[in-house]
C-alpha cells in the first residue's frame, strides 16, 4: 500500500523542499515531490520536518541489556527497540574488549538476528581488544591484548560480513596484520591508541579515514606534538565523530573541531544504557553508576555515555549554534557516509529505507516516524 507523507518540510539530506511530499510503498521511499496523488493514503506532519532517522555506529546497551555482557539477540533487539524511542532507526550495536569466544558470539548473535530482522540493525562495531592498555579508557585490561594472526584471521573470517566497523589501536598491529585488516573491506576506525602526529599520518597514507571518539582516549592536540587529535585536525578525509554531551568532549572543544572538519564531523552515543534507566552495573572488571546524570566508575572516571542520538542532535543545535538542518546532517548522512553507506541510508530519497524523524523548527521534539 502506498502512502504520501504530505505538509512537510523535507530535509532529504542533500536539499531542503518546503511543503514537500514522500511517497513510500512497502517500507521504502518511492519518491519525493511536490503533488500530492489522488486515492492515497496520507499522514499530514502539519507543518513539521521530516528527515532520514538517526544512524548509532557505537551505541554499547539499550535500556536494559548490555551486548559485550549479553551478546544475544534479545540484547540486540533491546538496542533496537531503544533506540527507535530516540529518533535512530539505524544501529551498530558496540562490543567492547573481549574474549574472542565472547567475540564470535555477538558476531554469530548479529548475523542471526539480521537474517531474521529487515530493519535498521546494520551490523555491529567491534571496539578492542586489540586497543592500547595505556589507553584503553574502561575497558578491561584482562581482555585488552595485541592480535595474533590465528586470531584475527578468524574474526575476520567469521565477522566480514557482520562488522562494519573494528576500532583498533594500529601500533600494537604488525604490518602484515593491518593489512590483513585493511584488505578484509571491514571499515577501521582508530582509537584507544597512543600514537603520535607522524605516525597517524602514515596510517591515514593507508586510506583509514575514521577514528573512534575524538579526543578521548587518544593523544590531544599539542604545539610541539599535534598528536592523533592534530592529525584529524589536518587530514580532509578523516571522520571525526563526537561524544556530544559536554562531558565527553567541551563544547568550545566541539566548536573547535566542528569549524575545522565540517562535513567530516557527526554524532555518535557511545551510550552504555538508553534512558538512565539503569543506576548501576557491573561486568566483569567494568563498573558503571549514575552520578548526575552520567555514567562513571568507582575511580571516577567516565564510563560510557548516557546521551541519545536525538540528545546529541539538540545538543549541536543548542550549544554547537548550528542550523537544524545541519544538526541533522551530523545524525544522518555523514554517519551514513563514513562506513560506506552513504548509497542506501541516511537520506530521503528513491529507494532508500522508510525510516524517518519528525521534528519541529528548534527540534525540541524529535519523534521517530518509521514505515518500515
Amino acid at each position: 500500500m502506498k502512502q504520501a507523507i504530505v505538509n512537510a518540510v523535507i530535509h532529504t539530506g542533500e536539499e531542503i523542499i518546503e511543503n514537500g511530499v514522500v511517497i513510500v510503498e512497502n517500507g521504502t521511499i518511492i519518491s519525493v515531490q511536490k503533488e500530492i496523488p489522488n486515492d492515497i493514503e496520507t499522514i499530514d506532519l502539519e507543518g513539521n520536518h521530516l528527515s532520514a532517522g538517526f544512524i548509532d555506529i557505537q551505541i554499547n546497551g539499550g535500556e536494559k541489556y548490555y551486548f559485550s555482557q549479553t551478546p544475544n539477540e534479545e540484547t540486540i533487539q533491546d538496542i533496537y527497540d531503544a533506540s527507535m524511542k530516540y529518533g535512530t532507526t539505524h544501529v551498530l550495536p558496540c562490543l567492547i574488549s573481549s574474549s574472542k569466544e565472547t567475540i564470535l558470539e555477538g558476531i554469530e548473535a548479529v548475523r542471526n538476528y539480521m537474517k531474521k530482522h529487515n530493519n535498521g540493525v546494520i551490523g555491529m562495531h567491534l571496539e578492542g581488544p586489540f586497543l592500547n592498555p595505556a589507553r584503553r579508557g574502561a575497558h578491561s585490561i584482562d581482555q585488552v591484548r595485541k592480535p595474533t594472526n590465528d586470531e584475527l584471521e578468524e574474526i575476520i573470517s567469521k565477522g566480514k560480513d557482520v562488522i562494519k566497523v573494528i576500532t583498533i589501536a594500529p601500533e600494537c598491529f604488525t604490518e602484515e596484520q593491518l593489512q590483513m585488516l585493511i584488505n578484509s573491506g571491514i571499515t577501521i576506525s582508530i582509537g584507544h591508541s597512543t600514537i603520535t602526529h607522524k605516525e597517524a599520518q602514515f596510517y591515514f597514507s593507508k586510506g583509514i579515514n575514521l577514528v573512534t571518539h575524538l579526543f578521548n582516549a587518544m593523544t590531544q592536540f599539542g604545539h610541539r606534538e599535534p598528536g592523533l587529535v592534530g592529525a584529524v585536525f589536518e587530514n580532509d578525509e578523516v571522520y571525526a565523530p563526537v561524544i556530544l554531551d559536554g562531558v565527553h568532549c567541551d563544547y568550545a572543544a566541539a566548536k573547535v573541531a566542528y569549524k575545522l572538519k565540517q562535513d567530516k564531523f557527526f554524532l555518535i552515543s557511545d551510550a552504555t544504557f538508553l534512558g538512565r534507566k539503569v543506576a548501576n552495573f557491573k561486568w566483569d572488571n567494568f563498573d558503571a553508576h549514575l552520578e548526575n546524570g552520567f555514567y562513571r566508575n568507582e575511580d571516577g572516571n567516565l564510563a560510557g555515555a548516557t546521551i541519545s542520538m536525538e540528545e546529541a542532535v539538540q545538543n549541536a543545535f543548542n550549544n554547537l549554534h548550528v542550523p537544524a538542518d545541519e544538526a541533522i546532517k551530523m545524525a544522518t548522512t555523514r554517519v551514513a557516509a563514513a562506513i560506506g553507506l552513504q548509497d542506501k541510508i541516511g537520506k530521503i530519497k528513491q529507494g532508500f529505507p522508510a525510516s524517518f524523524v519528525k521534528f519541529n523548527n528548534d527540534l525540541s521534539k524529535i519523534e521517530t516516524l518509521s514505515l518500515v
